[in-house]
């Protein structure tokens, strides 16, 4: 079986939303803004890098991230080649950028559930709040990498899903605070 891994900016409000500078957004680029640039805060990125096999994404961050990381071939390279699915009821095969690699449409949870039953190494996930909450409500996230800012931006897209779920067990495997007041935390969904 394949790890699903969510992957976050959150503000210590438990906010994801936008965090990169996007317009529309009521505190955009809070990321930068909030926080000295300190790259030891950011390794974990790198690794997940490394570490995944395949990205999973929502329509929204697929088209925001299609539209920019093809391009970004010295800071993305492995995400570039990676094959990526895209969990959308609405997204059709013409809808795929043709320079990013290797993408397929899911349509359900029941299919990213057979995705990560399957054989190979981890599915990543960026972004994509609405995927997020019904991949929690579905229990199918296996591990949370989370960069944790010292803002609070109250209103916003959050992490977590707000539907009443049963209580599900974390256990902290690796952490750090960093000079610049990010905090990593790495959890594994205790089943």
């Amino acid at each position: 079986m394949r790890k699903l891994i969510a992957t976050a900016f959150i503000s210590a409000d438990g906010v994801m939303e936008a965090p990169g500078g996007e317009p529309g957004y009521r505190n955009s680029g809070w990321t930068m803004s909030s926080v000295d640039f300190d790259p030891a805060a950011y390794a974990l990125k790198g690794s997940e890098q490394d570490e995944a096999e395949a990205m999973l994404l929502g329509r929204v961050s697929y088209q925001s991230f299609s539209s920019v990381w093809p391009d970004l071939t010295e800071d993305f390279p492995k995400y570039n080649a990676m094959p990526k699915y895209v969990v959308s009821t609405t997204l059709h095969n013409r809808d795929l950028v043709d320079n990013w690699g290797q993408t397929q449409i899911l349509r359900s949870a029941a299919e990213v559930a057979r995705l990560r039953a399957g054989d190979g190494g981890p599915l990543i996930v960026h972004g994509s709040t609405t995927l997020l909450h019904s991949l929690q409500e579905h229990q199918l996230i296996d591990r949370y990498h989370l960069l944790v800012f010292p803002v609070l931006l109250g209103a916003g897209k959050r992490l977590f899903s707000e539907a009443s779920l049963p209580a599900q067990k974390l256990a902290l495997t690796d952490s750090a605070v960093y000079p610049n007041g990010i905090q990593k935390n790495v959890y594994d969904v205790v089943r």
